[in-house]
């Protein structure tokens, strides 16, 4: 029987054709003027996604790299740094931090909870010589969106700085650099972005960020921001040249949408979706979904891993599962990036089959109609 693949996953995310054959273009060397102007476009263009007047660097790496570059630029062996830990990119945060030395402070919540900006405000008081608060956009493996801008506020009042892991939310979710004042975001390609994997993006806003990367003794050296300064909008090293041909193919798709259409886009896909599974009597996890998935607790009766297997054997439909405490729990169903309309009630129509063929008995069909219900509104 033909099975055709539909890629539901938080990343690596389903990719456009437009941009999968930019990659197929003659690699050119990475010191000409022609790649230099190719740099150049995608610094322009990444800086209005990041919604940000600052600098937008490079990477060619996993957007971890991004993380660790942010860590390795703003914490010296003994700061006191704080982190917010909620799931597995919380902890993410708290194992870099860790491994630069960290004089670590932890606000831990419940995965799928999330901590609002007035734990923050305490946790700092408390902590007055805190150097850097790290926290999530979206916190990948449990669904939750986080008040970033509430966050800022509170950070930028103290002599802290603000990192932001907006791996997985850049683009889906609002993220106001420069209005907010956030310091520093970071970001991965295979995401929102609609590429595959191999870019990740670090975002400088503001004075106060540069002034704790000029003062922090940590070593490092691919990761050297300053060097990224130095050249900037060129980089220091080997350039990943046909990721940058899809790179600014993937952003002049995203400026043609225009960013406040994809956040609509983003939180109506998620709306249906969530509105579908509650439909058919499954419960959410986050108490604070976002719109970048829908994180949905597996049924009594049900098993994780089966569940996930049979949805992608029978029906070519990826899902991701939960991950570390939460695995064989959850499973996860991304709207992210270069989704439709259609992707949408297609797997809702799976997760309903799914089920059945496991021997869990659900109103097939009953949360597909909701999910077309709702994409109707939008």
């Amino acid at each position: 029987m033909i099975k055709k693949t539909r890629i539901m996953t938080p990343g690596p995310t389903p990719v456009p054709v437009d941009v999968l054959l930019e990659g197929a273009k003659e690699t050119i060397a990475h010191r000409t003027p022609e790649f230099k102007k190719m740099l150049k476009t995608a610094s322009e263009n990444l800086k209005k996604v990041f919604r940000t007047d600052g600098h937008v660097f490079i990477l060619s790496s996993s957007g971890t790299g991004a993380l660790e570059a942010a860590v390795a630029n703003t914490v010296s062996p003994g700061d006191k740094v704080i982190t917010i830990v909620g799931g597995k990119f919380g902890e993410r945060w708290a194992e870099l931090g860790q491994a630069y030395g960290a004089n670590m402070v932890k606000i831990e919540v419940e995965w799928g909870d999330l901590a609002e900006p007035a734990q923050v405000e305490k946790v700092l008081r408390e902590n007055p010589d805190t150097k850097v608060v790290f926290s999530t956009l979206s916190e990948t493996s449990t669904g939750v969106v986080y008040d970033i801008k509430g966050i800022a506020e509170v950070v930028k009042k103290t002599d802290a700085i603000l990192v932001v892991d907006a791996v997985s939310g850049l683009i889906a979710e609002p993220l106001e650099m420069s209005e907010w004042g956030v310091d520093i975001a970071v970001a991965g390609s295979q995401k929102a972005f609609m590429m595959p994997p191999g870019l990740a993006f670090v975002a400088v806003q503001t004075e106060k960020a540069w002034k704790r990367i000029e003062e922090t003794s940590s070593p490092r050296y691919y990761f050297d921001l300053r060097a990224y300064k130095k050249k900037h909008p060129d980089t220091p090293y080997t350039g990943a040249v046909n990721l940058v041909y899809q790179l600014n193919k993937a952003l002049e798709m995203i400026e043609e949408e225009g960013m406040e259409n994809i956040w609509k886009r983003h939180a109506l896909f998620a709306e249906a979706m969530r509105n579908g599974v509650k439909e058919i009597g499954l419960e959410l996890l986050p108490k604070k979904p976002g719109n970048v998935l829908t994180a949905v607790k597996i049924p009594e009766g049900v098993d994780g891993a089966e569940f996930l297997k049979v949805a992608r054997e029978k029906y070519g439909m990826y899902f991701s599962g939960g991950q570390g405490k939460l695995t064989g729990k959850i499973f996860r169903a991304s709207n992210l990036g270069y989704v439709d309309r259609l992707d949408m009630i297609s797997a809702m129509a799976v997760i309903e089959m799914v089920l059945s063929d496991l021997g869990k008995k659900v109103p097939i069909g009953a949360g597909v109609k909701v999910v077309e219900e709702t994409l109707l509104k939008g």
